[in-house]
């Protein structure tokens, strides 16, 4: 199910939320003063998002921590991950936190902290109010969109900009 067009993706059917995974490598481990800049920011965008009008949840760092470091988890190929999980009340509210917060002025950094072609990998899918989606559906869903593309079940950046901003996607 997805919503309506129009009203910046706000308005849902039986009324769903948005959900978003998005990671990457980044280039040196946690702790190396090379992605200082992006480490010293984190909780400052986290504590953002968390403000941010439409934010619904975001999972906690100790359980990203728990999915990132499980050796048979989604993440177990992909040492370094950086990661977010969390839900929206609309696509629009998302957008706004990515493009308008100081998150796109910290993400501007990410070339030097993230590996080359393996950063900004994100999915969005709609799931029902208040659900609380795991890491491995988050890489389950990703995995769905690089091997079919987009579609009414999952997409990328670019349909969850043309959805907040009210354009055919």
């Amino acid at each position: 199910m997805s919503p309506r067009q129009g009203n910046g993706g706000a308005e849902k059917v039986a009324r769903m939320h948005l959900a978003e995974f998005n990671f990457g490598t980044l280039a040196y481990p946690w702790g190396d003063p090379r992605i200082a800049g992006f480490e010293d920011a984190v909780d400052q965008v986290n504590a953002i998002g968390a403000r941010s009008p439409g934010f619904v949840w975001r999972m906690s760092d100790e359980d990203m921590d728990a999915a990132q470091n499980d050796p048979n988890g989604p993440l177990r190929d992909r040492p370094n991950t950086a990661s977010t999980l969390s839900t929206w009340e609309s696509p629009y509210a998302l957008y706004h936190f990515v493009t308008k917060t100081l998150h796109a002025r910290i993400m501007r950094g990410a070339p030097d902290w993230f590996v080359p072609g393996d950063s900004g990998h994100l999915v969005c899918w709609w799931v029902p109010a208040n659900y609380r989606p795991n890491v491995a559906e988050g890489m389950t869903k990703w995995q769905l969109l690089q091997d079919h593309g987009e579609s009414e079940k999952v997409f990328d950046a670019k349909r969850l900009k043309a959805l907040a901003l009210g354009q055919p996607a």
